[in-house]
């Protein structure tokens, strides 16, 4: 039995098929969704904001939870789209990501300061 992911703000809504991730559906419509890690919750990448039938996906694991605690914008219906497998339908938003808050990019936070200071 298939269920309907709508994916916001692209307003396309899909097929998929239950225990799918979030991931895969979109992987498998062409729609864009970052997986730096491949889907193996190791990054943030896929980030998603669940907006419509979060109890239409798979409970969070532990794993994901940890994960998500380093995701810049979380919010309270954040879920990693590699991890929450589909159960029912659901509208999920991608959000907009900001590029100097990715993954990775903390340990250059400040770098090159030192050099900006010394030269003033």
């Amino acid at each position: 039995m298939g269920y309907k992911v709508t994916f916001l703000p692209h307003n396309v809504t899909v097929e998929a098929e239950k225990d799918e991730t979030i991931l895969e559906v979109a992987m498998a419509n062409e729609i864009e969704l970052e997986h730096n890690c491949g889907g193996n919750c190791c990054c943030t990448t896929c980030h998603i904001i669940v907006r419509e039938g979060e109890q239409n996906l798979s409970p969070m694991e532990e794993e994901e939870e940890d994960r998500l605690e380093e995701c810049a914008e979380l919010t309270p219906t954040s879920r990693l789209g590699c991890q929450c497998k589909v159960h029912g339908d659901v509208m999920i938003e991608i959000p907009e990501r900001d590029p100097f808050k990715l993954d990775g990019l903390e340990e250059l936070e400040g770098y090159g300061n030192e050099l900006l200071s010394s030269e003033q």
